[in-house]
């Protein structure tokens, strides 16, 4: 299974990321959430981005274009096979770097690749 770093993580059940969490875990794919307030998501604390993890297969992006810049470090080093951007992440400054760091970029909803079986 993918294991999948949620940027942008909530325990706010309104959010997406939040609701994403919850989906990815019951698809068997292991998760660590990472977010600026602490609590916990679909079992799982939510993390300070402050360690850097270095078996991630997917980033999916749960914040906005200008609230991205100060993740930028921490996302490229953190070596994903794939960044997904949700809608309303889309960031052609961020696709282009990943990009240069051999990173795959996806313009997609995660919640819809789960659920039609192309996660």
């Amino acid at each position: 299974m993918k294991k999948t770093l949620i940027l942008g993580a909530s325990k706010n059940p309104e959010r997406y990321s939040n609701i994403a969490a919850y989906k990815l875990v019951s698809h068997g794919h292991p998760i660590v959430n990472v977010g600026l307030k602490s609590g916990e998501v679909a079992g799982v604390a939510i993390e300070l981005p402050e360690i850097i993890h270095d078996d991630i297969d997917t980033i999916t992006l749960y914040l906005g274009p200008a609230n991205q810049i100060p993740f930028y470090e921490y996302i490229l080093n953190s070596k994903p096979n794939r960044i997904i951007f949700n809608p309303g992440t889309e960031n052609v400054e961020l696709e282009n770097l990943a990009e240069e760091h051999g990173i795959e970029t996806t313009e997609a909803c995660t919640l819809v690749l789960l659920s039609t079986g192309q996660y």
